[in-house]
């Protein structure tokens, strides 16, 4: 008989379903390089030892797991022409600081694919035991993540949305291309609706998931009407609607920009689903920074980061799978949303922080408020909610109105279906620099980290019915971090404590069992 039992509280020892349904449906040797083999300092010897351990755990559950640890300096060179990047590391130890490079990888190979796996990803931590702490708790996601990828096929398929202004191809391609390791994509237009309706509307049902990201012209009836029958007929949506024009490139050019509503017809038909979209700004005392030029040093500009009001970080109360463990997600120019009444469940993945506030357009934005101080007490409307999941039996938006063509599938209510909806289209934009994508989830001015991509993966996924591995993610591993200040301050104490209590103890006992045994043969 074989059997593990895991006494951990957190069960960090533990598989979860998912992980192991994926395990489940490897039939060939799965090869796993693992880099982290060489002397290491104690924290980063608890990541070997936990990444190990799980390995031992994906192993015992499916023997064509195969592992092996391997030094990397051996190779660092090829490694990094490989894409293995390593990191440099401010290690602490009796009171001095030292600097180390390691490389925290890991490969996994199936056959000819091959699948990088980073085992100590950028976050927001303050300190490296919190960084170490997310690495270790992100490693049954990162492995079953890696792992999926590497032994199925993409099946479903995504639709682009073109046609009416949306981002251009190079402003969502980041994102785009970490989705194009799940799912297959397309752009499609909703051009040719005008002259062939039936066709268009066809076409577009081929598709699982409609991704409508920041468009900026009106859509006429057609379009909507063809949206609505994608819905009404099983087909998700993830909507990233600017409902207020806004751009902080204009005010970098003229230091002020007029905000003001934008017409895209789409009021009445996000309404009929539950929500509406309201032509407002948030201003949030807990956002991102931008980057603002504020004196010269000789002929060079000095550029200091200020905070930024239009650019709330959100975060939410709800512990949804989809955000759960997710950074806080970095809005632009971000509009309310009113949640109503009707029979589809609502659920709030973001929302602006009790200290934000709402103001009408149009209205007259300028840098100069950076240097003004804000009233605390102006900010007390907070709480908005800014992206919003839908589940439940769609109603059409023409079910009691005239048509604007005749569709032979025709539906007047959906099964049960999902989209989510976001007031925000620069939530899925990364950044541009010389002519290529930046990353999505990091600010280049700044080196601000965020979970922009992390929410937006976590949300087609689920749209998708593919929540397996956000379960797995969604996994907390708590860890009792060492303080090393004050093991430091007192360290002889403990040493004493650990040399000596075993020896005081030992001849404790010794004693009172001389003691028993002469009592007892006396």
């Amino acid at each position: 008989m074989y059997k593990r039992f895991d006494l951990t509280e957190d069960k960090r020892y533990t598989l979860s379903e998912p992980a192991l349904a994926i395990l489940n449906k490897v039939e060939s040797p799965i090869i796993i390089k693992i880099y982290l083999e060489g002397d290491f300092p104690s924290e980063f010897k608890r990541l070997q030892i936990e990444t190990r351990q799980l390995l031992n755990e994906l192993k015992s559950e499916n023997n064509n797991i195969k592992f092996r640890f391997i030094d990397p300096l051996d190779d660092a060179q090829e490694l990094i022409e490989q894409g293995l990047k390593p990191s440099q590391l401010s290690i602490q130890k009796n009171g001095q600081i030292s600097e180390i490079i390691i490389f925290p990888w890991a490969t996994v190979q199936y056959g000819t694919k091959t699948e990088l796996v980073s085992l100590l990803n950028d976050t927001n931590s303050q300190s490296q035991e919190e960084q170490l702490e997310n690495a270790i708790q992100n490693l049954e996601y990162a492995f079953a993540d890696a792992i999926h990828k590497v032994t199925s096929e993409k099946n479903k398929k995504i639709a682009v949305l073109k046609g009416n202004g949306e981002l251009q191809d190079i402003y969502v391609a980041d994102f785009l291309r970490k989705l194009g390791e799940y799912y297959r994509l397309a752009p499609f237009t909703l051009d040719a609706v005008e002259t062939n309706p039936q066709q268009t509307t066809d076409e577009l049902s081929k598709f699982d998931l409609a991704i409508i990201a920041k468009p900026t012209e009106r859509f006429t009836e057609n379009e909507k009407y063809t949206l609505d029958q994608f819905i009404i007929n099983g087909g998700k949506t993830l909507w990233l609607v600017d409902q207020v024009q806004a751009e902080l490139d204009s005010l970098m050019d003229t230091g002020e920009s007029l905000a003001y509503p934008r017409d895209l017809n789409l009021t009445d038909l996000l309404f009929s689903y539950g929500v509406r979209i309201n032509p407002n700004l948030i201003q949030d005392l807990y956002s991102s920074k931008i980057p603002l030029a504020s004196g010269n040093i000789g002929n060079k500009t000095q550029f200091d980061q200020f905070l930024w009001e239009f650019n709330p970080l959100t975060q939410s109360k709800n512990d949804h799978p989809i955000n759960k463990n997710v950074d806080p997600v970095n809005f632009k120019f971000t509009s309310s949303i009113d949640l109503l009444k009707n029979d589809i469940t609502k659920t709030v993945l973001l929302q602006s922080s009790p200290l934000s506030k709402i103001i009408g357009t149009p209205s007259i934005i300028s840098l100069k408020s950076i240097g003004q101080q804000p009233n605390p007490n102006e900010y007390n409307n907070g709480n908005k909610p800014l992206a919003v999941l839908l589940e439940g039996e769609f109603k059409s938006a023409y079910e009691s109105r005239i048509k604007p063509f005749n569709y032979n599938k025709s539906k007047g209510i959906s099964k049960k279906n999902k989209m989510i909806v976001i007031s925000d289209g620069d939530i899925i934009a990364n950044q541009i620099t010389r002519g290529q994508p930046d990353k999505l989830d990091t600010d280049k001015w700044t080196g601000q980290h965020f979970g922009n991509k992390d929410f937006l993966l976590n949300s087609i996924n689920y749209l998708l019915d593919d929540s397996g591995l956000i379960n797995v993610r969604s996994k907390t591993v708590d860890l009792k971090i060492l303080d090393r200040e004050k093991s430091f301050k007192n360290r002889t104490f403990y040493q004493l404590l650990n040399v000596l209590l075993p020896i005081i103890i030992t001849l404790i006992f010794g004693l009172i069992f001389n003691y028993l045994r002469l009592k007892k043969y006396q």
